[in-house]
């Protein structure tokens, strides 16, 4: 097992390494393996991908999350010009409507609501919306719509995580509730975890996903 001393050099690689973040932006603390990002990242975009370099970091069990942006003052946007961006990328990327998700601003923080028929939609506009410069955080509340049976669910996830996990996939139980998705057992890695997250996601009929998987 690696010594903390040894992840938060790894982690550091590994923010150094990743082309979205100023390394000297953040700064790592590890403690019984939890990695705490503390530090201004200039963008939500770049806040996120600090978050994602260190999970992607083998032996690392849990990232807590310090960091508060600080945005340079040629990417500050007023709420209405952040509001309108979003409406445009919304269309433009995955053909959602006004009436399909509605949009709230405040202060940079964007919360997006409504419902969609398929979980890719949602996931789609939230990762783009992530990277608009003046856009301080996402709330994703929307709904996922549509129905399929829970047995048909379970099966397309179970194939999803051969392909995206087949190493831990054997490790990973699926239980399907009415569109919900529980996820249990253990995986190797944050990366392993959040793929097969990912597979549950991809299935149609899913509204919801409950990660109690264990990082080893």
């Amino acid at each position: 097992m690696k010594s903390d001393m040894e992840l938060k050099r790894q982690v550091e690689d590994e923010l150094a390494w990743d082309a979205a973040v100023n390394v000297a932006d953040i700064g790592v603390e590890v403690h019984d393996r939890v990695v705490t990002l503390s530090g201004h990242p200039v963008s939500y975009a770049e806040k996120l991908a600090a978050e994602k370099a260190a999970q992607r970091v083998a032996g690392v069990k849990a990232v807590v999350v310090e960091m508060a942006i600080r945005l340079p003052h040629k990417d500050v946007r007023t709420d209405e010009e952040i509001a309108s961006a979003v409406r445009t990328i919304l269309h433009w990327t995955v053909g959602l409507s006004e009436e399909a998700v509605k949009v709230q601003v405040e202060k940079g923080w964007v919360t997006l609501g409504g419902e969609v028929d398929w979980a890719y939609q949602s996931h789609v506009a939230t990762r783009t919306i992530s990277h608009m410069r003046g856009v301080t955080g996402v709330s994703n509340l929307i709904r996922i719509g549509g129905d399929a049976a829970a047995h048909d669910i379970g099966e397309q996830i179970g194939r999803a995580l051969q392909r995206h996990a087949e190493r831990e996939a054997k490790h990973i139980g699926v239980k399907v509730h009415e569109g919900t998705v529980t996820l249990e057992g253990t995986v190797g890695s944050l990366a392993e975890r959040s793929a097969a997250r990912g597979a549950a996601w991809s299935a149609p009929g899913v509204h919801a996903v409950i990660d109690n998987l264990t990082v080893r």
